[in-house]
């Protein structure tokens, strides 16, 4: 069978666009995946209790895009979900991002907005010029509270000292002067009320969309006939690491179901401390589900294992621009996605760049257009 488009990835790019094309334009679709199941690494299932789990660790949908929010709920309901993460440290289970009742609790201080506005003053230390995740944090909060909240734990995410990695990577946290506890401040803060899978599965449900999972697309490329390629995967993968492998940072997920109902305040407590994981979730804390038992993930990140987050050093930065300039010269191939572009992405970020890349492909002057049923 000859196909307008293959997509390699089932998951949020892969899945956007297999549904764009097929469903607005009438296009044939292939979509492949290597694991077994469609969603990528927002897959949920059923474990062997009846506990909604992420199988690959916590994903909690935000955004301030309108539209993404209206694209995508064409395809799920909602339930509304402000996401509050704790931090365990020295005794304490502590508001993070910091705000003024971490601060308070931590040192045992009253202060007022204003007084913690000039504690920060007084504590941080003033970096000329920013590049770094330690810069970032030091400059803004000071040097005790950079090593309780932020030294060891970003240390364990990417296997390297925040003074090695780039600005970026702290700078997606806030700091703030007042009670906000919650972790993300966006217009629209909500979980698939069904679940991610659920929402997949209707995304992709048409005709002209045939599903090919547990397959690797390198394995039957040369066994296919189609026009157009879409590529989700990582980009150097593709190329057959012809300038080296892109570094990527992988996670191990120990998923355990308890006998009680409740473990844990929130649905998540980051441990930025000697402990081997980085965090613990609780699920049904994130869908609501109600149930006698809970399940729980430590999550441990190391450099083996599936391609998570791309390691945002300068000399990754410049590996990557090598991977770009060869794909620019892939006219009839579209590199979109986390690892397709070596971009560490929201989940929103990824529909947004997969509706934008729809559009160009269709032809369509504004979003607005691209998202209608």
């Amino acid at each position: 069978m000859h196909y307008d488009y293959v997509i390699v990835g089932a998951g949020f790019a892969g899945s956007v666009l297999a549904e764009r094309l097929a469903t607005q334009l009438d296009k044939r679709i292939l979509l492949i995946d290597k694991r077994s199941h469609i969603g990528g690494n927002a897959f949920d299932c059923l474990n062997e209790d009846g506990i909604l789990i992420h199988q690959y660790g916590p994903h909690i949908f935000h955004t301030n895009s309108p539209e993404v929010y209206t694209y995508l709920s064409q395809f799920t309901q909602w339930r509304p979900y402000e996401h509050r993460v704790l931090a365990s440290v020295d005794g304490q289970l502590l508001p993070i991002p910091i705000n003024l009742d971490t601060v308070n609790k931590l040192y045992g201080y009253s202060f007022t907005s204003e007084q913690l506005m000039a504690y920060f003053d007084s504590v941080g230390e003033p970096v000329a010029d920013i590049q770094t995740a330690e810069d970032v944090v030091v400059s803004q909060v000071g040097r005790d509270l950079y090593e309780k909240f932020f030294r060891g734990y970003t240390r364990k995410q990417w296997g390297v000292d925040p003074s090695q990695l780039d600005k970026m990577v702290t700078a997606r946290i806030p700091t703030r002067i007042n009670q906000d506890d919650r972790y993300f401040t966006d217009q629209f803060q909500c979980m698939p009320l069904h679940g991610y899978t659920k929402m997949f599965e209707k995304m992709v449900d048409h005709p002209n969309i045939q599903l090919l999972l547990g397959t690797d697309f390198k394995e039957i490329n040369q066994q296919l006939s189609f026009d157009e390629l879409i590529y989700t995967g990582p980009i150097d993968e593709y190329f057959d690491c012809c300038y080296g492998k892109l570094p990527y940072r992988s996670l191990r997920f120990d998923h355990q179901t308890l006998e009680v109902a409740n473990y844990q305040p929130v649905a998540v407590v980051n441990y930025p401390n000697e402990h081997a994981y980085t965090r613990i979730t609780e699920y049904k804390k994130l869908t609501g589900q109600e149930h006698t038992k809970t399940s729980i993930t430590f999550e441990y990140p190391q450099d083996e294992g599936d391609p998570y987050y791309p390691i945002p050093r300068p000399e990754n930065a410049a590996l990557y621009r090598q991977y770009k300039q060869l794909a620019d010269g892939q006219a009839s191939v579209h590199f979109v996605g986390r690892l397709g572009t070596y971009r560490y992405y929201n989940m929103d970020q990824v529909v947004a760049q997969a509706l934008t890349l729809f559009k160009k492909l269709a032809g369509i002057d504004s979003l607005q257009e691209a998202i209608k049923g």
